[in-house]
């Protein structure tokens, strides 16, 4: 037969809610007897049935996660930051993967509903004003992390994009080139738009005009980065530079770069954003703008445990923004005794 809470609770010489309330993290329960029901459970190899528990505490303890790409070595990191805040209050983690498909998200959202999942963090995904009202009718918590979405009244956490894509393209012009491409992301995405409001404030505070054939539309992916940069090193006058909107399409740009039989950064100089672990390899040491990806995650789960825990529908919506730091590797010139004041290396 299988165990039950009042085998728990008979080995234990406790009640069966005071196992409950172990067993739910609920902070009235002295230590000693804590230990003993966790004991018991251990012994008697008790699982609680998270879908009963649910029905009686209305709650199921699990929170989703869902991310537009988990092939981005960005995400795992967000990820785990996620996960180590969680399992401090007893939450489990549901990870979602969308592909950057919008009907891929909103089956995501009707599935994780009907799972009665506690809570969702949306890591750089697009969200319709639907899919909103939908998650703000059935009152289920949610924050957004990565991006911010039009009208959304929502937590957030993002990083400073606008001066971030200002400190990587400053840094080009501080290397004396005066002729900069760039590699957004997906159009009308906020991350995108504000490193592309970054990298054009950077160039008119230094008396340039921002050329729209020296920018080209990427899509986050590498395949993204290869494509726009063969694009930019097609012109009749290419750019010495290249700023790409991520890491990922900064490694498809060296791609394209090589390719043409170019040295970087001698012939073209790449910038990323991001700081990924490929950035630091030893055979690509990748310049890039620096974004706290572990703290986004962790930041986004207290933000949304604050919400679940104390819910208060007349609060109002927080805003974090993280600021960046501009990293200096080889990619930039580096190794050749180039550098800019006060960037890290």
């Amino acid at each position: 037969m299988p165990v039950t809470i009042k085998d728990v609770a008979r080995r234990s010489g406790v009640s069966k809610a005071t196992v409950s309330r172990v067993l739910n993290n609920i902070p009235v329960v002295r230590e000693d007897t804590r230990r003993a029901v966790l004991e018991a459970t251990r012994a008697l190899g008790y699982t609680p049935d998270a879908l009963a528990r649910g029905l009686t505490t209305k709650k199921t303890r699990t929170v989703a996660l869902v991310v537009s790409d988990i092939r981005n070595p960005f995400f795992p990191e967000v990820a785990r930051g996620v996960e180590d805040l969680l399992n401090n209050y007893n939450y489990n983690v549901m990870l979602c993967n969308t592909d950057g498909r919008p009907e891929k998200e909103e089956a995501y959202i009707r599935l994780l509903l009907e799972k009665r999942v506690d809570g969702i963090i949306f890591a750089s995904v697009k969200m319709g004003a639907s899919d909103l009202s939908r998650l703000q009718k059935r009152g289920l918590p949610f924050v957004l992390a990565g991006r911010t979405l039009p009208g959304a009244d929502a937590d957030v956490v993002v990083v400073d994009s606008v001066l971030g894509g200002y400190q990587a393209t400053m840094h080009l012009l501080q290397l004396g080139h005066t002729r900069i491409g760039y590699v957004s992301g997906p159009a009308g995405v906020s991350a995108s738009v504000d490193r592309h409001r970054g990298y054009e404030q950077a160039l008119r505070h230094n008396g340039l005009d921002p050329s729209p054939e020296l920018v080209a539309v990427g899509d986050f992916t590498q395949e993204g980065g290869y494509a726009g940069a063969s694009r930019l090193l097609s012109l009749e006058k290419p750019p010495t530079a290249i700023f790409c909107a991520n890491d990922i399409m900064a490694i498809g740009a060296l791609e394209a770069i090589y390719e043409r039989g170019l040295k970087v950064p001698e012939d073209v100089a790449i910038v990323g954003f991001d700081d990924i672990p490929f950035a630091r390899l030893r055979n690509i040491q990748l310049t890039t703008v620096m974004y706290p990806k572990y703290d986004l995650g962790a930041i986004a789960a207290r933000m949304l445990i604050e919400r679940i825990e104390n819910p208060a529908p007349d609060r109002l919506a927080k805003q974090v923004i993280l600021p960046p730091r501009l990293i200096i590797r080889r990619t930039c010139g580096f190794h050749l005794g180039r550098s800019t004041p006060g960037a890290t290396t």
